[in-house]
């Protein structure tokens, strides 16, 4: 094992997890998955919640695992996905399972809350895109639905904030994945207490905003002695929020007006600033301004993206066909091209029971004819995102007035060619692709900066481009 410093990253997806370790040498990043595991929603009585304390054992079996083996870890971090919470009461003891952010309790929830609170303030006080999963549209569900869980609350903490505070005993909300809640201002990093104070809920629930690249704390005695490890563990503040951590490790080329596309259950689309771009046509576009590593903003739209290709591989299983993604793939490079398109954003797409049967009831409804085959539905779906992506980056051009000449993809879903291909082909424009495992990347480059290994995002990116093997995909004319 060398000299290599090590370090783990506790990466938590929506349909699964892993512990990563990472090894640097001084010169190169080496990721190794030391751990994987499910993960996905508990329905109980009709309502969706995730099982925070199976994560905190797949967290410990990661830590373990990696101790076992010998890796003295200098540090961990964790990242997940956005938006979802756990409630504390005045013990520090977690009030309930927090819920996931496709359960159902938000339907027709925005325009209510809209009433009390209006569009135009809530955006132009946070550069937040509405979507019903967001933070503030769940805890009016909890007002709704649940005001005496809100009433024993003392402390609101996001998922990944959650999970740092069973590791170490402390509290914070980091600054990424707070402004995924629609309750902060990403001008000045600070909560807008006022949309919590109109809905009747104590304002004094919300943390101590932190920044990300510092240490929260070490690991709690009695977590070290399950997991093998010293108490001298520490856990840093990474982009908590996954696209934070993904965007960080995107290796955007200089010179060029890049936007990222990272790529997984959701495709988050958009640029890099140095500030938010909060205006009438943004917000009428709905896009969103989250805050980033090393005092960026992500101004990006969420597109819902292989979500529909997981639920149809879902569906195709409990039917006794049990295709592997490559085969899925295969089967949509054979099919018939251009025969249907889809909104993915479409709300029948956001949970439905048989995605399949979504799909094909969608073609009729629209007048097309529906996909008969997995390998036609996939097709289908790869097509409609790339059509997604191209109109997204022509709004974000319009909207930020820059010309974008190459999109930067990461994540899970460059592992699908015909998919990145397609990008290139129907946006026009190059596609370059890697890392794979971007958002463990920038969450142990984050870690670096903690420590003191490296200078920057700047340099971090440097890194990434020696580490990993990056491929292009130009427009079909083009390649010819």
């Amino acid at each position: 094992m060398g000299e290599s410093l090590h370090l783990m990253a506790i990466d938590l997806g929506a349909s699964s997890g892993r512990a990563i370790l990472g090894s640097f040498d001084g010169e190169h990043i080496v990721l190794r998955e030391v751990h994987k595991f499910a993960n996905g929603p508990e329905y109980v009585n009709g309502h969706m919640y995730w099982d925070i304390l199976q994560l905190l054992r797949e967290i410990k079996c990661g830590i373990r695992s990696a101790a076992s083996e010998g890796y003295v870890l200098s540090s961990i971090g964790i990242d997940t996905w956005g938006v979802d919470y756990g409630l504390l009461d005045s013990n520090g003891q977690l009030l309930s399972n927090p819920y996931h952010y496709r359960d159902r309790r938000t339907d027709e929830l925005m325009p209510e809350l809209w009433e009390r609170i209006s569009q135009e303030s809530i955006y132009q006080a946070t550069g937040i895109q509405f979507m019903q999963l967001n933070t503030l549209y769940q805890l009016y569900a909890d007002v709704k639905y649940r005001p005496w869980v809100l009433g024993s609350t003392k402390k609101l903490l996001f998922t990944p904030d959650l999970l740092n505070y069973f590791l170490t005993g402390e509290c914070c909300s980091e600054r990424t994945i707070a402004s995924t809640s629609q309750l902060l201002d990403p001008r000045t990093g600070a909560w807008v207490f006022d949309f919590l104070d109109t809905l009747g809920i104590d304002s004094g629930i919300l943390q101590e905003v932190a920044e990300p690249a510092q240490a929260l704390g070490t690991i709690l005695p009695q977590v070290a002695h399950e997991c093998g490890v010293g108490t001298d563990l520490k856990v840093m503040l990474v982009g908590s929020h996954d696209t934070a951590s993904a965007v960080a490790a995107t290796p955007f080329e200089p010179g060029e007006t890049s936007a990222f596309l990272s790529s997984g259950t959701w495709s988050l689309l958009g640029m890099e600033l140095g500030g938010p771009m909060i205006t009438t046509a943004s917000m009428d576009a709905n896009f969103t301004n989250e805050c980033g590593v090393a005092n960026t903003i992500r101004f990006l739209k969420n597109i819902s993206g292989l979500w529909l290709l997981q639920q149809c591989r879902h569906s195709w299983q409990l039917l006794g066909l049990n295709l592997s993604y490559g085969e899925i793939e295969r089967a949509a490079a054979s099919a018939k091209p251009f025969q249907f398109q889809v909104n993915p954003d479409d709300p029948r797409f956001l949970n439905p029971d048989d995605m399949p049967e979504a799909i094909r009831q969608y073609c009729l409804d629209t007048g097309q004819n529906p996909p008969d085959s997995p390998g036609q539905i996939a097709r289908g779906i790869y097509e409609s995102l790339a059509f997604s992506y191209k109109k997204t980056v022509e709004v974000l051009e319009e909207l930020t007035g820059e010309g974008i000449s190459t999109v930067n993809m990461v994540g899970g879903g460059i592992q699908a060619e015909l998919l990145c291909q397609l990008t290139a082909d129907i946006t026009k424009r190059r596609v370059v692709t890697g890392p794979v495992e971007a958002t463990a990347m920038g969450n142990i480059l984050t870690q670096l900066i903690a420590l003191g290994e490296i200078a920057d995002l700047e340099q971090g990116r440097e890194l990434v481009r020696r580490s990993v093997k990056m491929t292009e995909f130009l427009p079909a004319a083009a390649g010819e």
